[in-house]
């Protein structure tokens, strides 16, 4: 697009700046774009995706860069993109149309929309021409012209079939609040998907999944089963020594690609931060362990040190990608590795953090192996001082020097994006981990950056109703606010009463509760709606409490419910609680184990 901007160039999404100088011709997501699709008789093509995800970015360089993709998506559709992270809502209705059509979601998520806003097509990453198995853009646009303009009929119904479908599952039967038997059904299903020696739940990828892990930390405590604890336990032991964690500079990426924990898929996430240090303290406070006090360190200092507004908010993500490669910023080479230490240094740093002549790093698309490495803790320093004729304490501090040294060095190469979005929900969920992380391990000044983040919120995202918005970024705040905004920061406070004793921050949460209560329950059966339904432009309106890489706003609110009862002495929200879980009652006994968050509510009564 020769020296001109699309639309996109007035938001304020770090996402949707990055495709303002596509040729493409962008819209926000909105009533312009529906409207201009109903005036010129074509499907919307919205295109969901966020700031810091590997696969988007290399969709938008081979197609939404690219001036023959742009042709014919202006010629055919109405592009629409959205920033996932902004707009929630709009992400899990269509990320639910991807998983019924093909099995399986992820982002980018493309969609080809009605002018009504009825979906008829979905898709995850798309490359420019298409492969074995995998259409292309250019394959793809051409055909969906074709089908609206010659099988409209055929288009419509196959996209009311699929609102239809998609109805039934949005709006569960409601039943007896969930009990012991659905907690039992989720931990067997744990125990049958634990990988016996490299630890997680699943062959590969793996996720952190911190809703699992505090779902075994409650269960351990409600029935004393000494096999959930160790099955956690060893996961975060794992989850730390892997290359998943980064050993320099501090924080979990958001999964790792291999069974081993070892290869990492670079993206940082403040809610896995949050999460990850909400667990750790709660494991600790009930089994103090060297792991758990040194994990939560190294999660806080990193979200202190590198994600925190100077005005007390914390920022949404760091990108995987610098320089237009995954990773580069975190790997390096042997002969780099030399460059920087000592010999002896070298030799131990070596061995200890598995670094290999030929790379140990595969990269993800083509397997192949250029000599570059991750850092993973490849032997237990006990084993690296024996070794090396080395004491404990030695060997601990020369690791630890060499660490500094090369973090030294990491931080001259051209980092990566830092997505400085202020979330409400992320934010509440990082004010819980701090709070409670923050009296577990008396660390005051973590509570007080807590309370300086909740200071934040208060000022910045809340209207003079006191309802919620949504997103902080560039002095501007935005977007109402969505369930898991109102049940995250309520979490929040709720945990911050209770590491400084202030009232205040209690009866905050329960008004939060109320709003809650008020602008997003189904009165019919109980539970809650993700959106207060004021998009006209969205095709449906969706309840459920299925956890994904964060635990569900339903499953939140539940717990919130039962936390705040007595000390804000609310005998209805006990109530709340149980009408919330039957809400779920059906689902919760087909899928347990995806509705973890909401059991570990259940084993909280």
């Amino acid at each position: 697009m020769t020296g001109r901007r699309n639309l996109l160039a007035g938001e304020k999404s770090p996402y949707l700046l990055q495709h303002a100088d596509n040729p493409v011709n962008w819209h926000p997501w909105g009533d312009g774009a529906f409207r201009k699709a109903r005036e010129e008789d074509k499907p919307l093509f919205v295109s969901i995706g966020y700031a810091t995800c590997h696969w988007c970015h290399v969709m938008e360089r081979e197609s939404f860069s690219d001036g023959e993709v742009a042709n014919l998506l202006n010629d055919a559709c109405v592009p629409v993109k959205v920033d996932r992270e902004e707009r929630p809502d709009i992400d899990g209705n269509f990320m639910a149309v991807c998983q019924m059509m093909n099995g399986s979601g992820g982002w980018p998520l493309n969609v080809f929309l009605t002018p009504e806003g009825l979906p008829f097509f979905a898709a995850t990453y798309l490359p420019k021409r298409g492969t074995a198995g995998r259409p292309g853009m250019v394959d793809m646009v051409p055909r969906v012209k074709w089908l609206w303009k010659t099988q409209r009929e055929q288009v419509m119904q196959s996209a009311g079939s699929i609102r239809e479908t998609l109805l039934k599952e949005a709006l569960p039967a409601a039943g007896p609040c969930p009990g012991q038997a659905q907690a039992k059904a989720a931990f067997d299903e744990l125990s049958r998907g634990y990988d016996p020696q490299w630890s997680g739940f699943s062959k590969e990828p793996k996720f952190p999944m911190p809703s699992w892990l505090l779902f075994l930390f409650h269960y351990w405590k409600r029935f004393g089963e000494g096999t959930a604890f160790s099955m956690a336990k060893n996961t975060l032991s794992r989850i730390w020594a892997g290359g998943i964690h980064d050993h320099l500079g501090g924080g979990i990426a958001r999964y790792a690609t291999d069974r081993r924990w070892v290869l990492p898929h670079f993206e940082k996430m403040l809610y896995d931060q949050a999460l990850l240090l909400h667990t750790v303290a709660e494991f600790h406070r009930e089994s103090p362990d060297p792991l758990f006090k040194a994990f939560a360190e190294d999660l806080a200092g990193f979200v202190l040190r590198e994600m925190t507004s100077p005005e007390g908010g914390f920022y949404s993500a760091f990108d995987a990608d610098s320089e237009g490669e995954e990773g580069k910023y975190y790997l390096w080479t042997e002969e780099q590795i030399r460059s920087i230490l000592s010999p002896e240094e070298a030799g131990v740093f070596l061995h200890s953090y598995g670094v290999l002549r030929g790379g140990n790093f595969k990269n993800e698309v083509t397997g192949r192996i250029l000599g570059d490495n991750v850092l993973y803790m490849a032997v237990s320093p006990g084993d690296a001082a024996a070794r090396f004729a080395l004491e404990p304490e030695e060997i601990g501090g020369l690791l630890a020097s060499c660490r500094e040294k090369l973090l030294a060095e990491r931080r001259k190469r051209p980092a990566p994006l830092l997505d400085d979005k202020i979330l409400t929900d992320w934010n509440g969920l990082m004010i819980a981990g701090l709070s409670l992380a923050g009296t577990v391990f008396g660390r005051k000044e973590w509570v007080t950056a807590a309370e300086k983040a909740a200071r934040f919120i208060e000022l910045k995202l809340r209207e003079k109703t006191g309802r919620l918005l949504h997103r902080y970024r560039d002095r501007d705040a935005a977007i109402p606010g969505f369930l898991d905004d109102y049940a995250f920061l309520a979490w929040g406070l709720t945990e911050l009463g209770a590491a400084t004793g202030k009232k205040d921050y209690v009866l905050s949460a329960a008004k939060l509760m109320d709003i809650l209560l008020e602008d997003f329950s189904d009165g019919k059966k109980g539970g809650f709606f993700p959106h207060g339904g004021q998009d006209g432009n969205l095709f449906l309106r969706r309840k459920e409490a299925y956890d994904g890489a964060i635990p569900s706003g339903n499953a939140v609110a539940m717990a919130n419910f039962l936390r705040l009862a007595g000390p804000a002495g609310r005998k209805d929200f006990p109530d709340h609680a149980r009408r919330t879980g039957g809400a779920f009652s059906e689902h919760v006994s087909r899928y347990p184990l995806s509705h973890a968050h909401l059991l570990t509510a259940v084993l909280m009564f």
